[in-house]
């Protein structure tokens, strides 16, 4: 299911959730069977706040020798599309995970689950109930007030069963009527107060059964019994469902079903500067604010793929999280440093110049084309070396030079020498500008004799300088993305004010006319590298042979923590 050496940490790991479920096969609980399930909504693209439950239940079964099931959660077809299964699919298997045969729907027990129901409704549990929404609200009652008896409540098992039937058929519009459970409008358990079992969603079209149904199972309803029926043995939910725990338990004792799942919840996956609503997501998709959900500012994993996060760092990334029971925030820092981590092992290194000021060789003979010899990845020596071809006019980083340089600035400066990388010492002599004062070229001497970038008398430089031949580098577009949103919790606003006020203007910018090394010309769309003393960046899919599109990752450091600090 897995192929990731982070799965075998995950095995040595002491969280409760693995703690539990090895002292049920010790027991011998479900046979020593452990099956669990990952059940996706199919309304929208997976984002990283799925990733934390994708790895804990595929790894734990993995662990546990074991199962996890891939099922659809598809109850609400107003929302769904197979476009979102999809998706989530080819998410899934990118972050390394397969479920194998296990792939299921909870509309393939759509028939079972209308079984159930009238089950219930035989047994006196459930019963048809034809209060508005807003009736149904004001009858909940609060926290601390109980609730109130649907005048529906009293209706005979026969008036129900008839009733349930005419809404399976079609007979009454979407919102006129419910199925209800029929447990305790006191309870001191909101979700305990005769909740929602089925609602009608008629004319609706679903992405499986068509017009088939008319009436849908709610997600408490099906969750349970889709568990059932596949035989799962463990449940795993986040926190959010801990008050739903006792209806689960309720409907499975009620119907008396022989298989009964353990549901065990633990703690979401919270990222600062994150969105983890599909609903806002989709909404951001909707109204234009993102280019759409593979943007790589989103927080989608089809997103961070784009953007260049490989899927090993995300894994790596839920295994230091851990699992526990206490909500909380992580800092998106620690998800950009695994990130880091994983690109500076495997990334092979590159020069490109994103704001190019043309640098002329003057004592470089004209015409002259020379190759240097770089190193692919310092971080790994098989990697090899390269061909890069130096010449009389290069390009480097505008930002490395300065007329007139602050203290402790110690790249080029007029009178300077500074290290190009690989290559030679250069001294700048002069400073060409335009007619508006704007510094349009360097014009420099080299010393032949520090080929490689030593000098044979030992004298010594304060910095160096990577650069690409003016010539024979290539032309590239480049996206340089910052977080979305500014704020460390986007939905904290003013009031009257929604998530778009935390939105960070700055989150992309676009630099064209970059220049990169030409032995990128074949790169191929996903591959990532590491341009020197820039970051890490991946080729975009716009990009083509003719026009490449890099996307920046992570930057080499931590810059945005130090950026939100200064306010």
């Amino acid at each position: 299911m897995s192929n990731d050496s982070t799965d075998e940490a995950a095995a040595a790991s002491g969280d409760f959730i693995r703690t539990m479920i090895r002292e049920d096969r010790r027991q011998g609980r479900f046979g020593g069977r452990v099956v669990t399930r990952f059940p996706p909504e199919p309304n929208g693209y997976l984002h990283i706040g799925h990733t934390k439950a994708i790895c804990l239940n595929f790894a734990v079964a993995k662990e546990m020798g074991g199962t996890c099931h891939l099922r659809f959660d598809d109850t609400n077809p107003s929302a769904e599309e197979v476009e979102y299964v999809d998706s989530i699919k080819n998410d899934i298997r990118w972050l390394g995970f397969d479920w194998g045969e296990n792939l299921f729907f909870a509309s393939d027990y759509f028939g079972q689950l209308y079984d159930y129901a009238v089950d219930l409704i035989r047994r006196g549990k459930a019963y048809v109930c034809d209060l508005s929404s807003e009736e149904h609200r004001q009858h909940r009652g609060t926290l601390t007030e109980p609730g109130i008896d649907s005048p529906y409540r009293g209706r005979s098992v026969e008036e129900n069963l008839d009733l349930f039937e005419r809404m399976k058929q079609g007979e009454f519009e979407t919102g006129s009527r419910v199925v209800r459970a029929k447990i305790d409008m006191a309870s001191p358990i909101l979700t305990m107060r005769d909740p929602i079992l089925f609602r009608i969603q008629k004319g609706v079209h679903h992405h499986r059964t068509g017009a088939e149904w008319h009436i849908y199972p709610m997600y408490d309803f099906a969750h349970c019994l889709s568990d059932s029926i596949e035989n799962i043995t463990h449940s795993l939910c986040t926190l959010e469902f801990l008050d739903h725990r006792p209806l689960y338990d309720w409907i499975l004792d009620e119907l008396e079903l022989e298989s009964h799942p353990q549901q065990i919840e633990f703690a979401r996956l919270n990222l600062s500067h994150t969105v983890m609503s599909k609903r806002i997501l989709r909404g951001m998709v909707e109204r234009g604010l993102v280019s759409g959900w593979d943007d790589p500012r989103m927080p989608t994993l089809s997103g961070m793929r784009r953007r260049g996060y490989p899927p090993q760092a995300i894994r790596s990334f839920c295994e230091g999280v851990g699992v526990t029971k206490k909500n909380n925030t992580i800092q998106l820092a620690r998800l950009e440093f695994n990130v880091r981590e994983h690109w500076n092992r495997h990334a092979p290194r590159k020069m490109a110049v994103l704001d190019p000021l043309p640098v002329v060789i003057t004592n470089y003979p004209d015409g002259q084309v020379e190759e240097i010899e770089a190193i692919n990845n310092p971080e790994d020596p098989s990697a090899g070396t390269r061909s890069v071809p130096f010449s009389r006019v290069l390009f480097i980083e505008r930002g490395d030079f300065r007329e007139d340089p602050p203290r402790k600035f110690f790249r080029l400066a007029p009178g300077r020498e500074v290290r190009l990388r690989y290559a030679y010492f250069i001294t700048c002599d002069e400073v060409v500008k335009n007619a508006d004062g704007e510094i349009v070229e360097l014009r420099c001497r080299y010393d032949p004799a520090t080929h490689g970038g030593d000098a044979p008398d030992g004298r010594k430089v304060k910095a160096t300088l990577h650069w690409v031949s003016a010539e024979q580098s290539v032309r590239a577009d480049v996206r340089v993305y910052e977080p979305l949103f500014s704020a460390e919790d986007p939905l904290d606003v003013p009031e009257g004010e929604d998530f778009t006020a935390s939105l960070n203007p700055d989150s992309i910018r676009v630099l064209s006319d970059c220049r990169v090394e030409p032995g990128l010309v074949g790169a191929s769309v996903g591959d990532t590298v590491q341009f020197e003393r820039q970051g890490y960046f991946t080729v975009d899919p716009d990009s083509t042979p003719d026009a490449l599109v890099f996307n920046r990752a992570v930057t080499l450091r931590d810059t945005w923590a130090k950026v939100a600090k200064k306010g």
